[in-house]
């Protein structure tokens, strides 16, 4: 089965609550991206965000300039529905983030939970290749930490701490803040993260 079938097979066979990254609020990928203090016109792309509620509070905060890109169709158009008209605003994108080739660059990219499924060098290189064109201020990503879980959706992932995830950034990034945090799933089991903010050099 390809990443590609996984994920739409995810997506199309369960809802939000049988998903262990649903939040119902994603308060720090907030923090992180207000943080920066740009202004509502900010280009904003958020990597891997399915059906995230994100994009919502985004949209409600005021953000104008709103990207989601994930490999799954079926997550985006789940998004879309429950976003109604309101998804008019939003730019989508449906691709392996690993063959994304941005038209544009973005003011923020933020990426919750995406960048840890890539699990071969060549993979990880093609991300960081990726920022490095693509983004012209800020990046947020947040991964499971080295004490947080070893797969995810029944998929290999690759752990960070601060210190492994500056080094993958460190040639354009400069690390601005990092910190741990336990997100309860659904089904009230704990899982660690470390979220880490970056600034273009």
């Amino acid at each position: 089965m390809t990443n590609k079938n996984h994920w739409e097979n995810v997506y199309e066979t369960k809802n939000p609550d049988q998903v262990s990254w649903t939040q119902k609020k994603p308060q720090t990928s907030l923090d992180f991206i207000n943080s920066f203090g740009l202004k509502k016109d900010a280009k904003i792309i958020d990597i891997g965000g399915g059906d995230s509620h994100l994009v919502d509070f985004l949209l409600h905060e005021g953000y104008e300039n709103i990207t989601v890109l994930d490999i799954s169709e079926k997550a985006l158009e789940k998004a879309k529905e429950r976003l109604g008209e309101k998804a008019e605003k939003v730019q989508w994108i449906v691709t392996d983030i690993t063959e994304f080739e941005p038209t544009e660059t973005y003011h923020i990219w933020h990426d919750r939970a995406a960048f840890h499924f890539l699990i071969t060098p060549e993979q990880i290189s093609k991300y960081v290749e990726i920022t490095e064109k693509a983004v012209s201020k800020f990046m947020v990503l947040g991964t499971f930490s080295k004490d947080g879980p070893t797969k995810c959706s029944g998929l290999e992932i690759t752990q960070y701490d601060e210190e492994s995830m500056t080094k993958k950034f460190e040639t354009s990034f400069e690390t601005i803040h990092c910190i741990t945090e336990d997100h309860t799933t659904p089904f009230d089991t704990v899982q660690n993260f470390v979220f880490c903010s970056f600034k273009k050099k």
